[in-house]
């Protein structure tokens, strides 16, 4: 089908030139600016030789700039390969080079980690980018290009492809968080996109007139396919941030009278810390969700009592929010995360490949049209990730008689502690459930009597600390003792990805 993502800003650039697209910073900007923004950037794309399927990375925090390069490689086919702005120099090399990017765009305060690794990096020397405005110099270095001041030199009439663009063509490159081994770039076409945006507008019943409140980040699956690109598709306001900051966020909620909120367990931690959700009203909003694995009932408990009722769901970046939690699920799922969303067939496997019935554990395993392609360049990971369309998620759960699922754990984390299958986020869910406690991540360590035996990290609230005693003292009567961890380490902080994902590996590595 000929047909492509751009086409979301053309389209509501002709029904609602004046409507407010994004609030940036609390500065609007209109579809109509949008859209010609985007037509300016695809212009100049195009005057650098760019033609459809080559690659162009994004070093950006949430800013407009990023939506205008992402939408204008929409409408010419290229794809757009989003980094995450966390990352150092080797770990944008190896992203950049992995799959041959043609340009970088980034913004200054990234500079200095480009620099070092620029001319080890496929990107033509004269298609590097720079978006100014985010340090205090406001400088773009002397070996890459101002896009305020080239941009504008571009017209704003619609560009024309050089070659059709199918639904079926690759439109963005989404790395994994690499919590084992060197990140995958999952890709993602235009039709997997719009049926992306069809999932989440159909699951909020989003309407034009809503303000959708995120400051997830545009560089990961969750704050571009499950929030922005939604939101700009149906014609509603998003409202967005450079960078994630509790207390604005918390404020936003009142000052612009959100309707929709999107956030993450990790984040809205971080805003009920400030205390400031407790003195905004919050009456505006009619759907929050996000959530995130591993949230202790009693989180989801105090967001209600404050006024705001967050539903949890499940997802990859191989496959966005492919379980939601619906609005009105009965009190007794409540820590499930949801249903298969409407675009997901999801069910739980053995290693046999055989269905299993409610209430058994197996492996989650979907298919539909959201589902990626598969690993860019990566053809063995792609074949072991996706068989017979079906994508194998290496997540372990369960459903129960109504369809709902609940998760058990990674099956990479899963441990045999003598002859028992243990799996740590079982035990981490009690442990967060102790007052002390913060944040725990278990990893099976070598035992040398039971061949594998869990080893807690723990950070605990401020002020706090907690001895090993204490932890098997609360376990006792709650589960089983082989499930126990047999060592405890406190820790300061835990290593996490950008959306607050436990680097489980990196623990393994520093720690045991």
């Amino acid at each position: 089908m000929k047909w492509n993502t751009g086409k979301i800003l053309s389209k509501r650039e002709s029904l609602t030139p004046d409507k407010t697209a994004v609030i940036f910073e609390d500065t609007p900007v209109t579809y109509k600016e949008l859209n010609r923004e985007t037509n300016r950037v695809a212009h100049f794309f195009q005057q650098k030789g760019l033609k459809k399927g080559d690659r162009i990375a994004l070093d950006l925090l949430n800013c407009p700039e990023f939506l205008a390069c992402y939408f204008a490689a929409g409408k010419l086919g290229l794809i757009v390969v989003p980094l995450n702005y966390r990352l150092v120099a080797q770990e944008l090399k190896y992203q950049i080079n992995q799959c041959n990017c043609s340009l970088l765009v980034f913004n200054d305060k990234f500079s200095e980690n480009i620099y070092p690794v620029r001319h080890s990096l496929d990107v033509k020397e004269d298609n590097f980018v720079c978006v100014t405005g985010y340090t205090d110099k406001n400088q773009c270095p002397e070996w890459a290009v101002d896009y305020h001041q080239i941009i504008e030199k571009y017209p704003f009439s619609e560009p024309v492809p050089d070659e059709v663009i199918d639904l079926d063509d690759p439109f963005v490159i989404l790395y994994t968080s690499g919590v084992t081994g060197n990140p995958k770039g999952a890709v993602i076409t235009h039709g997997q996109t719009y049926f992306k945006c069809f999932q989440i507008i159909n699951y909020t019943d989003m309407r034009q007139d809503d303000i959708f409140h995120s400051q997830a980040p545009l560089c990961h699956s969750a704050g571009l396919a499950a929030v922005t690109t939604p939101a700009l598709c149906r014609g509603a306001t998003i409202l967005m941030r450079s960078k994630f900051d509790p207390e604005k966020f918390a404020l936003d909620i009142e000052k612009y009278k959100a309707t929709i909120v999107f956030s993450l367990t990790t984040m809205m931690r971080f805003v009920i810390d400030t205390g400031v959700l407790d003195q905004v009203d919050l009456s505006s909003v009619r759907f929050a969700f996000g959530g995130g694995e591993k949230t202790p009932l009693e989180f989801f408990d105090e967001l209600d009592e404050k006024g705001l009722k967050l539903l949890p769901g499940f997802g990859q970046t191989e496959n966005s929010a492919m379980v939601l939690m619906p609005m009105d699920a009965p009190e007794s799922k409540k820590k499930s995360a949801g249903l298969p969303n409407f675009f997901t067939d999801l069910w739980i496997q053995n290693e046999k490949g055989e269905k299993l019935a409610p209430g058994e554990i197996g492996q989650i395993v979907a298919m539909g049209p959201n589902v990626m392609e598969g690993y860019w360049n990566m053809p063995e990971e792609t074949k072991n990730t996706i068989i017979d369309n079906v994508l194998y998620t290496g997540d372990l759960g369960y459903l129960d008689e109504d369809g709902y699922l609940y998760i058990v754990d990674r099956v990479k984390d899963m441990y045999r502690s003598g002859a028992e299958n243990v799996y740590p986020a079982e035990v981490e869910a009690v442990l967060m459930e102790h007052p002390k406690i913060r944040r725990v991540a278990i990893v099976g360590v070598p035992d040398e009597k039971w061949g594998e035996t869990g080893k807690a990290f723990i950070v605990c609230y401020q002020g706090e600390t907690i001895s090993y005693e204490e932890v098997l003292s609360f376990l006792e009567g709650k589960l089983a003792r082989f499930k126990f961890p047999k060592t405890i380490q406190l820790l300061d902080s835990m290593p996490v990805t950008v959306t607050g994902k436990l680097k489980k590996a990196v623990l393994k590595e520093e720690f045991c």
